[in-house]
Parts: C-alpha cells; sequence; structure tokens
C-alpha cells in the first residue's frame, strides 16, 4: 500500500498557514475527510479560528443526507460555527453575489469518482465561473481518482449535450483529479479563474482505489464501497431507463434489473468480450426505494475479477443492448426531466451520444461502436496533457 497524502492531509500538516487573514469559504461534504478523520470544516476552524464565514454543499447535501437526482437540499446553518451552509444543489446551481460576498476564498475538497456524470466536476466549474465574475480565489484540495488515471473509456460528450452531468467534452472514464479537471476547465473555457490546486503527495496515474492506502469514505449515498466506483463509469447508464440500478438495496450499482429480466437469455446474447475481467452472478432483488420499489427484480451482481481488463462501459453498453433486443415490449427509456434538463432525453445526456443511442437500438455490433470512439479517446489525452499533475 502506498501512502498517499491528499490536498487536506497536506493543508493539515501546513499548508493552511498561507490562509492567514484571510475570509475563508469552503465546499465540501461528508467525505471530505483527512487521514485522521478530521472534517476539512474542522481542519480549518481549529486551527484558522474565525476566519471560515461560509460552508458550501454540493449534490445530495452537505452532509450526504439527501438520497437522489433531482432531490433539492435546502440552506441551512452551522450553529457551533454561526455560519451560513449554502446548497448548491437547490433552486440555483451556482453561488450567488451574496454568498460569495462573505468570503475571499473558496477552498473546494470533493471526492469524485472518475466518472463524467458525476456532479461535483460541474458544481466546481460553476463556482469556478463565480469566481472569475466576483473577483474570488479558488483553492483545489485534491483527491485521487478512484479509477486511476491511465484507463480511459468511451465516446467524448457532444457538445450539444453539455449539461450537469456532464460539463466538458470529456468520455465517461476520464482519468482525471479534481485538481486537473479544475485546470482543464480554466484552461479550455478561458475562465481566467485566479485557481490553485494542493496536488496530493504520493499518488500515480496507475493507482486504483485500492492501491493508495486511503480509507474509502461514501462521497455520496449510492457510493458505498471503492467496487461501486468501479462498476460506476458503465452502470450509471441504467439511470436512462426504467431498469433498475440497485438503488433501493445495499450494493446500488454492482446490482441491476427488472421484473421481466431473464438472466440466461440476457447471458447468452453477450459476446464474451463484453465480461473480460468480470463475471455476471444471477441476482434475485426487492428494491427497498425507487423503481420497481417492493417488487421483485431478477438481474445480476458484477463481481470483478480483473480490475485492469475490466470495462465497465463497454460491459454495460452490451448488456443494455441485449436487454434492448429482447425485450422491446417492456423495456422503456426514462422520460425527462433529469438533472434540471426537461427536454432531452436522460439517456442521450448521460451517454453523451445520440448516434450511439441509435446505434444500441439498431443492434450494431459493440466492437464497431467502440470503434467509433477509440480515435476521440486519443485526442482527448492530447488535449488533456498540459493539465495534467501527476505523472
Amino acid at each position: 500500500m502506498k501512502n498517499v497524502l491528499t490536498g487536506l492531509d497536506r493543508l493539515t500538516e501546513g499548508e493552511w498557514t498561507r490562509f492567514k487573514g484571510e475570509r475563508l469559504g469552503l465546499l465540501s461534504n461528508q467525505a471530505s475527510l483527512n487521514r485522521m478523520l478530521e472534517t476539512a470544516r474542522d481542519v480549518l476552524a481549529k486551527r484558522l479560528p474565525g476566519q471560515l464565514r461560509a460552508l458550501f454543499g454540493p449534490q445530495h447535501g452537505y452532509g450526504g443526507e439527501d438520497q437522489d437526482n433531482m432531490v433539492e437540499t435546502p440552506h441551512a446553518h452551522d450553529g457551533a460555527l454561526d455560519v451560513p451552509v449554502f446548497s448548491l444543489y437547490a433552486e440555483s446551481r451556482e453561488p450567488e453575489p451574496r454568498m460569495f460576498d462573505l468570503i475571499d476564498t473558496l477552498i473546494i475538497d470533493l471526492q469524485d469518482v472518475g466518472t463524467r456524470v458525476y456532479t461535483f466536476s460541474s458544481t466546481m466549474l460553476c463556482c469556478m465561473r463565480a469566481a472569475a465574475r466576483f473577483g474570488k480565489k479558488i483553492v483545489i484540495l485534491d483527491r485521487p481518482n478512484p479509477l486511476g488515471g491511465e484507463i480511459l473509456e468511451g465516446n467524448r460528450l457532444s457538445p450539444d449535450l453539455f449539461s450537469f452531468v456532464g460539463p466538458a467534452s470529456l468520455p465517461m472514464r476520464h482519468g482525471l483529479t479534481m485538481g486537473e479537471m479544475a485546470h482543464l476547465f480554466n484552461r479550455v473555457f478561458a475562465l481566467g479563474c485566479d485557481l490553485e490546486v494542493i496536488p496530493m503527495v504520493g499518488w500515480r496515474r496507475h493507482m486504483t482505489w485500492r492501491e493508495t492506502g486511503l480509507r474509502w469514505m461514501m462521497p455520496s449515498p449510492n457510493m458505498p464501497f471503492p467496487e461501486t466506483a468501479y462498476v460506476y463509469p458503465g452502470q450509471v447508464i441504467w439511470e436512462g431507463t426504467h431498469v433498475s440500478e440497485g438503488r433501493g438495496t445495499c450494493r446500488p450499482f454492482e446490482i441491476f434489473g427488472a421484473p421481466y429480466f431473464e438472466p440466461a437469455a440476457i447471458r447468452k446474447r453477450l459476446d464474451p468480450e463484453a465480461l473480460s475481467g468480470c463475471r455476471l452472478q444471477d441476482y434475485l432483488f426487492r428494491p427497498t426505494f425507487h423503481k420497481w420499489s417492493g417488487r421483485l427484480c431478477r438481474g445480476f451482481m458484477i463481481h470483478i475479477l480483473d480490475l485492469h481488463a475490466y470495462r465497465p462501459y463497454y460491459t454495460a453498453l452490451a448488456l443494455l443492448q441485449a436487454v434492448i433486443s429482447l425485450y422491446g415490449e417492456h423495456f422503456e427509456w426514462k422520460e425527462p426531466p433529469y438533472e434540471y434538463e426537461h427536454i432531452k432525453k436522460p439517456i442521450d445526456m448521460i451517454l453523451g451520444s445520440v448516434p450511439l443511442r441509435h446505434g444500441l437500438e439498431s443492434g450494431h455490433a459493440m466492437y464497431r461502436l467502440e470503434r467509433d470512439w477509440l480515435p476521440d479517446l486519443e485526442t482527448y489525452r492530447e488535449w488533456t496533457k498540459p493539465s495534467l499533475l501527476y505523472s
């Protein structure tokens, strides 16, 4: 195991001194902990008493209390510090002038999961835009990409589908840390944000979460384990359908299915290539909430056998294509709204490509669909190089 120090660990060990005298804001949540399990809030409040003037929370709330997409979190108040807690997943996803009037610098400490549709990167981008507009500084306390930074996967998001679940032309498995994404956003969108990243020590691009030696803290209610993050770049696509992605079970995203699934028939439709590095276990489950709540569902649990061979996006798309071909009379795409978009199909926003959806519906071979996005990944590697912080 490597001894990786996060940006918050470095702040704890001495970087905090550079913020003496500044009015500070903090965007964080329940996973913003250092090696000693101190919260980012407490680290700043203890070392810089009186300087923390506002707290901010992303989707799911400052305490990670809200479960689902488009479940807004209200603003609140921290009684111990006597400061406001502003929700950035409420009537507005971008900080308002009254929020930034209280601070000079916004410190952001959020754990991303390496998948384009995870909304913390969009919240960070909204904060950067506001900071540039209001003349404030942004400091990112960097954390690992749980999937590592070497393997990329998927088509790049089409610009006409940019949304809160897709802030830039990233592939589904983007290979960046939050600090690297911040540099990328500042550069490609010409934000002019006064940006600083406090990088990690000891993290290398080949390292997945289990190799960091860090304790996993749930960054959102349905991301309970590193394995959840490992399958998420593929399994998140079920959010664009009426198939259960396992919300309402103890292993969301690893478990998925629907009442009409016939596991043997689905498995028979899959090319063996689609199951590289993983195995599907037939699984019965009854979600306690969300899709098919209380109904018996048939489906699978994904077991990862070889994390480096497993391609979650490819596997999930192959499964989706098999389900479409087998169950046309039962299968449905989810209708809007989805993440504040009321017209576009949720699946198009998630996949980031209308032609890809059409290809899946038409039964095009998976190797052909993948072949279409591979050149874009090479272009993407070159596009991101100026923003990379780690070897």
